[in-house]
Order: C-alpha cells, then structure tokens, then sequence
C-alpha cells in the first residue's frame, strides 16, 4: 500500500521536526508521501518541513477548520491509506507505520487509530485520560466510533465516498467513524501502533478544547446532555481518582495544583460547549482555534528493537 501522512499545523515548530524525524527513520515497506497542511504559520514551522522534504499545502487562518484542513490534504494524497498525525506527537517505535496499516488487510476496515501516551510535560489527569482511551489491548472490530486523528489512518477510497465535516468545531474524527460504521465498515484500535502526543495547554487553553468538542459532540449526538450536576460530580470524582493514583505512584505533591486545574477546566469547558448554541460563528470558531490571535507502560521485546532512539528525550 501507499500511505500519504497528512499533518495539520499552525506554529509548530517547537515539535514538528520531532515527528518528521521519526517518520524518516521508519522502517516500512510501504511507499511514504509526507503532506503539511499549513494554517498561517509564523514561525520556522514551513523551514522545517522542507527540510525533510515535505509537501507543503497552505490555507489562511480564515478558512481553517480541522475537517477544511484534512480534506485539503486529503485531497492532494497520492496514497491508498491516509495517515493522519498531530505536528505535535512522535512515533515511539519505528515500526509504527507498519502497525496502523496492518488491520486494514480486511477489507471492511475503513479506520485505524493508535495508541497515545504523553511525556514529562503531559499533565497527570491527561496521562489517566490516555490510559483510559488507549488501552494495551488492541481491537479489530470495535463496537463504538470513537478514534482520534491525533494518530489514525482512513482508507481514501472511503474518504472519496465521505468527505470531513468542516463545520465542526472539533470531533470531525468521531463523526466520520460514527458514519463510516453505520455503512457498515469496521474501526480498528491497534495498540503497537504507538506515538507520544505533546499537550502544553494554559488553563485557559484546556477550557478551549473541551468546549469546542463539547460544541460539537452535541451536534454529532444530539440526544446527548451534559448538566451542571454533571459537571460538579464528574470534576469531583475525577479529581479524587488521580489524586488517588498519583498517591500510589508517589506523585501526589508534584500534580497538587495541576489535577483539579485540569479537571475543572475539562468539565466546566464541556458543560459550557453544551449550553453553546448550535450555530458557531465564524469569529467564535476563530477564537477556538486560534485563542491567542496568532501569537510507565512495559515494552516487548521485539517493540524494543524497534524502539527510536529519542524515545527518552522529552
């Protein structure tokens, strides 16, 4: 198969060159075409990108959205598999490639997506949140459409017949699985397929994510509510539950502050995206991708073969 990896950015040069990195040094027997999709950057984001030769495709910070900006580079993939990546993760292993293509040798797979694991900057609740949605145990016929383009791969025959939906405010990659599966293709979770994804969010920044998905959950699910009540028991219990691990990991001291900040700002930041109306405008959709205005897991023995270099060098 030909893969082309799509990576949506907007002044990543801080962690772009990581991913590029890794994605030079896999070992795959598959033919690799690497495509940026650039939202407006100001920064050495498009130097670094050429360096490692990568097509480059440009859109103005007016006409982003994340389905726009998938779809662009959908557009203009040559391959027969989509892989989408976050400019801010990199692969752990050089096989990674390899394992999100390998569950499409069944036909009725439409969707792969990886795991995710964080590093030293990756805030304590972010890191239970990864354990949570990106188990150990692979599988291949996933019951729910949940995924994350954050490290997915889409067929693009598929994605000919379904485009993105680029109104969303986020979520784009669960609303495409939702459809796809009502067809009747398969969504696979391969857990070998491993990359670590860089989150450093203000509080504010956190509160942004989550109302924006929040936005768009609702209209993905409409049945779907979220009430205040919701919110005080889901921040509440969430908190106790990684103070409580953390205890156990001796990081409790360490991630005081930083546990409740998150939690409160996930779940207030939700409870505000369900009491959004449906309509987002356009200066509001702006605010929520640009808020600043432009400025221990045990490996196998054959993923520590494949293991890059790096891996420790946060």
């Amino acid at each position: 198969m030909n893969v082309s990896i799509i990576i949506r950015c907007f002044n990543e040069g801080k962690h772009i060159g990581k991913l590029l990195e890794g994605i030079q040094q896999q070992e795959s027997r598959h033919e690799i075409e690497v495509i940026t999709v650039d939202s407006g950057s100001t920064d050495n984001t498009l130097e670094i990108a050429r360096f490692y030769n990568s097509k480059i495709i440009s859109i103005t910070p007016e006409e982003f959205s994340f389905g726009y900006a998938l779809n662009v580079g959908c557009e203009a993939a040559t391959g027969d598999i989509l892989l989408f990546a976050s400019a801010h993760v990199y692969p752990v292993y050089t096989n990674w490639i390899d394992e999100i293509v390998k569950p499409f040798e069944n036909g009725r797979v439409a969707l792969v997506y990886g795991r995710q694991i964080g590093n030293s900057l990756t805030k304590y609740s972010e890191h239970q949140l990864f354990k949570k949605w990106f188990p150990l145990e692979s599988d291949y016929n996933q019951a729910y459409p949940f995924c994350n383009n954050a490290n997915c791969a889409i067929r693009k025959e598929l994605w000919e017949l379904q485009k993105y939906d680029e109104i969303l405010t986020g979520l784009e990659d669960l609303d495409w699985a939702k459809k796809i599966q009502a067809k009747g293709y398969r969504i696979a979770y391969n857990s070998n397929a491993v990359i670590v994804h860089i989150h450093e969010e203000t509080p504010a920044r956190i509160f942004n994510r989550y109302r924006r998905e929040a936005i768009a959950l609702k209209q993905i699910f409409p049945d779907e509510h979220f009430s205040f009540l919701d919110f005080i028991k889901l921040f509440i219990s969430n908190t106790f539950s990684d103070y409580y691990h953390s205890v156990l990991e001796g990081k409790f001291l360490s991630n005081l502050y930083d546990i409740p900040m998150f939690r409160f700002n996930q779940f207030r930041g939700t409870y505000k995206g369900y009491r959004q109306d449906q309509f987002v405008s356009k200066s509001l959709r702006n605010r929520f991708y640009y808020p600043n205005s432009f400025v221990k897991h045990t490996d196998t023995k054959e993923q520590k073969k494949n293991l890059i270099d790096y891996q420790t060098t946060d």
